[in-house]
């Protein structure tokens, strides 16, 4: 099979004495598409940060893009793999234009495009990623100027900047109404025709949001794994019922779903 991008065996974390997740066993094929699901609380935001380097598990063995935490210098791992989530998004300069925010991205930084050196190929992949993302059309916008579905579709392009192995998108469908949200999910839908070997963990903990072509899916409660497998087969009624402790039923329609209550 390969070296996979991310092989999670036995991982639990603990803090202030508190578990949160427990005995995580997790393999993840390069240019694969996930979501991690579940609940508040479920450990989805813990995983994620093992997964990007950033906490290391208390037991257990995390071993990403074939490096192995507790093994390998993760500040030289850590560039390999784009980052979307609220720390990050925090840290944008918010008054510089849409393209120099995606092209901040290429060092990992937050500061003025002045501070680093680009080429006029730089900017070309840059305008690629908006194009990508469905913003190309706001580059010379200041990013304050753009509505939070729009910030997060051009915090995506500027994640992809970096050309990473491994896309972690934590939650990025949170607040969005509902155009927002479908574009969005059009963009992520779209992304994996012309990157098939960037692997995606896309976090969310609402059906609706799984776009088409994340064909694989990894549910937590409580900090364990409750379901893991093809999103078609296990992300069903029977499954979040269970998880959730109500009557739940799971519709879904060309690479799309949706969860409500039964009647």
């Amino acid at each position: 099979m390969g070296v996979p991008a991310i092989d999670l065996r036995g991982v639990t974390v603990k803090k202030a004495g508190k578990q949160l997740v427990s005995g995580i066993d997790w393999r993840v094929g390069i240019g694969e598409r996930w979501v991690l699901f579940g609940p508040n609380g479920a450990g989805k935001t813990t995983l994620l940060q093992v997964i990007s380097t950033y906490q290391f598990p208390t037991s257990g063995t995390a071993t990403i893009l074939g490096e192995r935490m507790g093994r390998t210098d993760v500040r030289r791992l850590r560039p390999r793999i784009g980052y979307v989530g609220p720390a990050p998004s925090a840290l944008v300069r918010r008054y510089l234009p849409c393209r120099d925010v995606v092209m901040t991205g290429l060092h990992a930084a937050f500061v003025d495009t002045r501070w680093h050196s680009y080429t006029p190929e730089d900017r070309r992949y840059a305008d690629q990623q908006m194009e990508l993302m469905g913003v190309d059309a706001m580059a010379d916008r200041e990013f304050a100027t753009l509505s939070d579905g729009e910030k997060k579709r051009v915090l995506i392009a500027r994640a992809l900047m970096a050309r990473p192995e491994l896309l972690l998108l934590d939650e990025p469908g949170t607040g969005l109404d509902l155009g927002a949200r479908e574009r969005l999910i059009a963009s992520l839908a779209a992304m994996g025709d012309g990157a098939r070997t960037l692997t995606v963990i896309l976090v969310t903990h609402h059906a609706e949001e799984i776009p088409p072509g994340f064909e694989d899916i990894l549910i937590l409660a409580a900090g364990r794994v409750r379901a893991s497998g093809r999103t078609r087969e296990v992300l069903t009624g029977r499954t979040l019922t269970a998880i959730y402790g109500m009557p739940l039923v799971v519709e879904s329609s060309n690479g799309r779903y949706l969860a409500m209550g039964a009647e």
